[in-house]
């Protein structure tokens, strides 16, 4: 079970969940594979750990070896991290954070993207009324 289920995580760290995230579930072996610039297995094999006790992944024996997958969807994981950010900068203001970003981003956006996020205001909307 998470123990602190919104406990920082660090940039390597980070890493390792992109990767099984986006393998659904790997080794040490994978993960060292995948990551950029990794550090050494045995320091991959202590971050995994230290992932397992913070909550974020689960093992399970696959012959010697041990396979490691998260323990939530990456959609829950995401909701959670939002949530945080939410009550942690916004005063759990999605405008304030909405804002925030399309400031940070204004000249990055393309127009499909802005007609994207339209839409999605949209349809936002709708759906409340």
């Amino acid at each position: 079970m998470t123990k602190n289920p919104h406990a920082h995580l660090s940039r390597r760290e980070r890493q390792i969940m992109d990767v099984i995230y986006s393998k659904g579930r790997a080794s040490a072996a994978d993960v060292l594979e995948a990551m950029p610039a990794p550090p050494g297995y045995s320091a991959v094999r202590a971050m995994l750990r230290l992932l397992e006790e913070k909550g974020y992944l689960r093992h399970e024996q696959d012959g010697p070896r041990y396979v490691f997958l998260p323990t939530l969807s990456r959609e829950r994981a995401r909701q959670s991290a939002m949530t945080q950010l939410l009550q942690t900068f916004f005063d759990n203001s999605a405008e304030q954070a909405v804002a925030a970003l399309l400031d940070m981003s204004r000249a990055k956006l393309s127009d499909a993207e802005l007609d994207r996020l339209s839409e999605m205001i949209d349809k936002a909307r709708k759906e409340g009324r």
